[in-house]
């Protein structure tokens, strides 16, 4: 989609009247809140573009205030982390019959949660890294019975991969408990895949361009996410063309065995033998410059006001939304 169209994209007399006034949620007060910050903004920008009658609210402290006296008539959700991803946000404006952006409270809350996630994963017979939970320093001894270096430590329920680590030796694994406890008691250890890694993006039941990541970094941490302008990204992926839809096929079962809806990313690697691995479901994806989600969507010939629109006609009855 040229920038041209971009610019043009505009809902129609009828979609603005129906989507009514429309609050973006940003901000909170997770580890993942600067980012979320960007989100939003951008979020509502492509919102407001469109022509959606839409507004920026920073979300800090109780968010049972969020719903109290609502002068909006939805949410578009770009909380990242706990309390907007975690299905607490989620759940509150189910109760308060708000209707909102993406997964709702079931699947939000199991997405954030990595390690169950993952149990789901293993009990679908989808293809996941071998894993376990670490509860203690104690369990050192035993983890590395089970698991072989290097290991990824990385806390359960937090995202942008905020105290992830990745570990060659029992020190080292210890050491990267004890950080990742700082973030989250409940800790989860994988066996690291060594090979590349490819994010694949959903929209409304289909796979987006898969796109592949590398970085100078050891993996695709934070800063190789957020800050750094050296991370590259392969849009096409690299792949051949049996290969990339694998990826897709397997992004869209591992989003429906969560209970993914209308939009999120499905982070896989690959390793040295070709077999791809599902590592986690993001049920709020990033919407930065950096993010992943809108450069899948542009692959596909879809700019960010389309994008946020079409997340947000998702949030319509169906009768209203199908004819949107």
């Amino acid at each position: 989609m040229s920038e041209s169209r971009n610019r043009q994209y505009q809902v129609d007399a009828a979609t603005r009247e129906a989507l009514g006034r429309v609050a973006v949620f940003m901000g909170g007060d997770s580890a993942e809140r600067e980012v979320s910050l960007k989100s939003g903004q951008a979020v509502t920008q492509a919102l407001q573009a469109a022509g959606v009658d839409a507004f920026a609210r920073d979300i800090r402290g109780c968010l049972l205030r969020a719903v109290e006296n609502p002068d909006f008539d939805r949410v578009f959700i770009a909380l990242h982390g706990r309390g907007g991803e975690d299905g607490t946000l989620q759940a509150i404006l189910s109760q308060a019959d708000i209707p909102y952006t993406g997964s709702e409270t079931l699947a939000s809350a199991l997405a954030m949660d990595k390690l169950r996630t993952k149990y789901v994963f293993a009990g679908c017979g989808l293809p996941t890294p071998a894993f376990r939970a670490m509860n203690g320093e104690e369990e050192v001894g035993a983890i590395v019975a089970d698991l072989k270096f290097p290991l990824s430590v990385k806390p359960s329920r937090e995202g942008s991969s905020i105290g992830v680590r990745k570990v060659r030796t029992r020190d080292e694994l210890a050491s990267a408990y004890r950080e990742a406890a700082s973030h989250d008691p409940l800790v989860l250890v994988e066996e690291w895949v060594e090979g590349p890694e490819y994010t694949c993006s959903i929209l409304q039941g289909q796979a987006l361009p898969v796109i592949g990541l590398s970085t100078d970094h050891d993996f695709y941490d934070y800063d190789a996410k957020y800050l750094a302008n050296d991370t590259r990204y392969r849009v096409p992926c690299g792949l051949d063309e049996w290969q990339e839809a694998l990826i897709q096929n397997l992004a869209v079962e591992a989003f429906r065995v969560v209970g993914g809806r209308t939009w999120g990313r499905v982070d896989i690697m690959e390793d040295q033998e070709g077999r791809f691995w599902l590592l986690e479901v993001n049920t709020v994806p990033g919407m930065t410059d950096h993010s992943l989600v809108p450069m899948a969507a542009q692959a596909a010939g879809i700019g960010m006001p389309e994008l946020v629109v079409r997340i947000l006609l998702d949030t319509l009855p169906a009768t209203e939304s199908d004819d949107a």
